[in-house]
């Protein structure tokens, strides 16, 4: 039963993790409609724009986070200013993108090693202190917060797509962008809103990753995977959906290591990505165009 609880645990805290890179992935291709691999890239960026404010700086912590955020959402819409839309306007293929936003994601990771090198950094904000027990699992407070946040988050994420007109003019431009523009929503600032708050939800993924865990140049790569295969099991045009597969695939992968050594956590992820994208490429609650409501 002990066992049985922590993997809960464990899998809980991963998949909030992977539901925040997954839902700003799934919500900046719904609106794009092309796969922006880079996202990644964003969770490693605002990690380590938190540690530089914060760290090498001495900036108060909730400052530097809330900088971070930020920061981190405009450096998503420069990704798309100055490499996705210049590339769009050409009538660049999506397989064009693709390789483009892939190049995004080598690059970055490059230079944040050449700027802080490839050693295993740590922010250093929270003491490590004994976990709580709880039917015999072992948490922490900082966890606790992690999957309190997460989901009051995401919940705040679903009533803004389906309540506030920027939402639905999200929607609108998902479910078909050519009608969007004959109503005169205009589609490229949809887009800039889209990669400002899904690279926003990716730099809060780096920030509690930060939190609980170590720093590393490639950090945003495992992120991304995980965050893609969560979208592909959930439905890769669903935020929604992209956020329980995201704690399916948490779930899954803790689960699975009570049988499996736990060297083959990675491989379990990538099982389960082929798995749905040879037999459920759209996912368990996908559609064919747009967010799934």
């Amino acid at each position: 039963m002990a066992i049985f609880s922590q993997l809960t645990v464990n899998g809980l805290i991963a998949g909030s993790i992977y539901a925040l890179v997954a839902s700003g992935f799934s919500l900046i291709y719904a609106t794009n409609t092309f796969m922006h691999f880079a996202h990644g890239t964003s969770v490693a960026v605002a990690a380590y724009i938190l540690y530089t404010l914060f760290t090498l700086l001495g900036i108060p912590f909730y400052v530097s986070a809330i900088l971070t955020v930020f920061l981190t959402g405009f450096f998503g819409v420069a990704m798309y200013r100055v490499v996705y839309l210049p590339m769009q306007k050409r009538k660049a293929s999506n397989i064009i993108l693709l390789i483009a936003s892939i190049a995004i994601l080598i690059m970055f990771e490059n230079v944040i090693m050449l700027f802080f090198d490839a050693n295993v950094k740590s922010l250093q904000y929270i003491k490590i202190t004994q976990g709580l027990n709880i039917l015999g699992a072992t948490i922490t407070k900082l966890q606790i917060f992690i999957i309190v946040f997460v989901i009051i988050l995401l919940l705040v994420l679903y009533l803004f797509m389906k309540k506030t007109k920027l939402g639905r003019n999200m929607r609108a431009v998902a479910d078909n962008k050519e009608l969007a523009s004959i109503i005169g929503i205009n589609h490229i600032r949809i887009s800039d809103y889209s990669f400002f708050l899904g690279s926003s939800l990716a730099g809060i993924a780096g920030i509690l990753i930060g939190l609980e865990q170590n720093l590393f140049p490639n950090m945003g790569t495992w992120l991304m995977i995980k965050g893609f295969t969560g979208a592909v099991i959930g439905g890769i045009t669903s935020v929604p959906g992209a956020i329980l597969g995201s704690y399916v695939l948490g779930f899954f992968e803790n689960y699975a290591i009570w049988f499996l050594p736990s060297g083959y956590k990675d491989g379990i992820a990538f099982f389960l990505l082929f798995l749905f994208l040879l037999f459920r490429p759209k996912g368990l609650f996908g559609l064919n165009k747009g967010v799934k409501e």
